[in-house]
C-alpha cells in the first residue's frame, strides 16, 4: 500500500493505493491570503498541518503502519524561503501571485535566451523573479534567506529531514536548464540567487529519504518508510493517467487549469507560452498550456451567489443560448497562451432578464473557452492525439468536459479516480521507488469510465469569436 500526498493550493489531498486502484482518500481545506492586489501566499505550516490532520482522516479507513512508501506531488513556482534552522522566514508567495511583473522583464534583459533554456519565458508566477522582487521590498528577510524550497518539498523536509526536489517542480522554477536538467547558473546569479540556496535534483521515482521518528510520531507512520522525490502537480497528474511518453495528452481542472502533452524531446515553445518542462521521469519531457484560472470560477462565482461548485453547475446546465452573457475567467492574470498578468475578469452582455443560471452557464463556457486557446497556442503538436483524458475537481462535471470537448474538438474521457490525479500518481510513484513498479508500468493508462465526443462545435464558434474579441478590448482597456 503506497501514500501519495498532494499539496493543493484549495486543500490537501491524500491517496492510499495499490498498483491498480484507490483504498482510500482524504482531504483538507486550506486558505490562501492577499494582503495586497495582485499577491497570494499561504504560510507553509499550513500545508504541514493540513497533512497532518488528512492523515489523522485516513487512519479511520486504513492502517498507517502498512504504507510501504510515500509519494509527493503539490502546487508549482511556489518560493518557500527557509534560514540556517530550516525554519519558514515569511509566508509562501505562491503560482497565481503577479507581484514581480517588473522583475521578470528585467530578467528577460539579463538572459535573452532564457525562454530557449528555461522552457518558457519569465511570467511573475514563477519562483526565480519572486527572489527577485524580495531582493527589492524585503532586503532584510532576505538576509537570513539560506534555502529555497517547493511547497511539496517543504512536507518532504519535514517528512524525512531532506533538501530535495525532483526534475520537474524544479522545471518550474525559471532555474533549470531544461535540456541538461540541472541548475543553470546564469539566470541563478541573474536573480542574486547562491546555487547554495537551491536543493539537489532527483527523478521523481528516487529515494530522497525515509520517515524520521519526528515525523512518525506527528503522523503516525511507520518510521524507515521510504519518501521518493514525486513531482509537480502536473507531472503526477500525468503519471495518474500514464502521460509519460508521446503520443498521450491530458487536461487538469484544479484550482489552475492545464493541457499536457508528454514527448520524449525537449521542444520549447516560448514565445506561445507554452511551457516546455523536464518531466518527472527520466529522458521524458513534456509540452504544457498553465492557465491561472482551471476550474476556481465555478468555485468563485458559487461563493458570490451562496451555491456549491455542483450547484453552480447544476444551474448551467438548465439554459443554453446567445443571450448567456460571455465571461473572461481571468480572476488573478492570464498565463497560457496569453502573457497577461494585468488582465482581469469582467461580465459582457449583462441585461435586464440575465439570471443566476445565465451567469453560472457563462462562468462554465468560459473555462471551456480557455482549453480553446491553449488547444489553438500548441499549433500541430496535439493534432495526432486521440483523446484527452480529464482530472481534477472541475473534471466531476459531465457539462464542463462535453463544452471542452466540443471547443478543442478532442475526445474527453474520465477514469475511476479522476478528482484524485496528482495524488494517485505521487503513490505510483512510490510503488516504482521501492521496485514494486518498474517505470515502463507508470505508463499504463486507467480504464475509461465516460467519454465525450465534440458535439457540433459550430454552436459555440460565435460566442467563442466574441470570448476573444472581448479579451482583446478589455486588455486595451488596461
Amino acid at each position: 500500500m503506497y501514500l501519495g500526498i498532494d499539496i493543493g493550493t484549495s486543500a490537501v489531498k491524500l491517496v492510499c493505493a495499490d498498483a491498480d486502484r484507490i483504498f482510500a482518500t482524504s482531504s483538507v481545506g486550506i486558505k490562501t491570503s492577499s494582503p495586497q492586489p495582485g499577491w497570494s501566499e499561504q504560510h507553509p505550516d499550513l500545508w504541514w498541518q493540513a497533512t497532518r490532520d488528512a492523515l489523522n482522516q485516513l487512519a479511520r479507513q486504513i492502517t498507517l503502519s502498512e504504507v510501504k512508501a510515500v509519494g509527493l506531488s503539490g502546487q508549482m513556482h511556489g518560493a518557500v524561503l527557509l534560514d540556517h534552522d530550516l525554519h519558514p522566514i515569511r509566508p509562501a508567495i505562491l503560482w497565481n501571485d503577479s507581484r514581480s511583473v517588473q522583475e521578470c522583464d528585467e530578467l528577460h534583459i539579463a538572459q535573452p535566451q532564457i525562454g530557449q533554456i528555461a522552457g518558457v519565458l519569465p511570467l511573475p508566477g514563477f519562483t526565480a523573479p519572486k527572489i527577485s522582487w524580495l531582493k527589492k521590498h524585503e532586503p532584510a528577510i532576505c538576509t537570513r534567506l539560506a534555502h529555497i524550497l517547493l511547497p511539496k518539498d517543504y512536507i518532504g523536509l519535514c517528512l524525512h529531514g531532506e533538501l530535495a526536489t525532483d526534475t520537474s517542480d524544479a522545471a518550474g522554477t525559471m532555474w533549470l536548464d531544461q535540456a541538461s536538467r540541472s541548475w543553470h547558473n546564469g539566470i541563478a546569479k541573474a536573480t542574486e540567487v547562491s546555487p547554495g540556496w537551491l536543493p539537489q535534483i532527483f527523478d521523481g521515482q528516487s529515494v530522497v529519504g525515509t520517515v524520521t521518528t519526528q515525523a512518525a510520531e506527528a503522523t503516525g507512520l511507520k518510521q524507515g518508510v521510504p519518501v521518493v522525490a514525486g513531482g509537480g502537480d502536473a507531472a503526477t497528474g500525468a503519471v495518474s493517467l500514464g502521460a509519460t511518453e508521446p503520443g498521450r495528452g491530458f487536461i487538469s481542472l484544479g484550482t489552475s487549469g492545464q493541457l499536457f502533452v508528454a514527448d520524449r524531446r525537449y521542444k520549447p515553445n516560448p514565445e506561445r507560452y507554452v511551457h516546455a518542462f523536464a518531466h518527472t521521469l527520466p529522458d521524458r519531457w513534456y509540452q504544457m498550456a498553465a492557465m491561472l484560472n482551471g476550474a476556481r470560477p465555478i468555485s468563485w462565482i458559487g461563493g458570490q451567489l451562496g451555491l456549491s461548485a455542483a450547484e453552480v453547475v447544476a444551474l448551467a446546465e438548465t439554459v443554453n443560448g446567445d443571450r448567456v452573457p460571455v465571461f473572461l475567467p481571468y480572476l488573478t492574470g492570464e498565463r497560457s497562451p496569453l502573457g497577461d498578468p494585468h488582465i482581469r475578469a469582467c461580465f459582457f452582455g449583462l441585461e435586464d432578464s440575465t439570471t443566476r443560471a445565465d451567469i453560472c452557464r457563462s462562468v462554465v463556457e468560459a473555462i471551456a473557452f480557455c482549453f480553446a486557446d491553449a488547444t489553438q497556442s500548441f499549433g500541430d503538436t496535439i493534432d495526432d492525439l486521440p483523446e484527452l483524458a480529464a482530472i481534477g475537481g472541475g473534471s466531476q462535471s459531465d457539462l464542463l468536459l462535453g463544452l471542452i470537448a466540443s471547443v478543442t474538438g478532442k475526445p474527453v474521457v474520465r477514469s475511476e479516480g479522476s478528482d484524485s490525479g496528482p495524488a494517485y500518481g505521487a503513490a505510483r510513484l512510490a510503488a516504482c521507488g521501492v521496485g514494486d513498479f518498474d517505470v515502463a508500468d507508470l505508463a499504463i493508462q486507467p480504464e475509461t469510465t465516460d467519454r465525450f465526443e465534440p458535439v457540433d462545435p459550430n454552436a459555440l464558434h460565435g460566442r467563442l469569436a466574441l470570448f476573444r474579441r472581448l479579451y482583446t478590448a478589455v486588455s486595451a482597456v488596461g
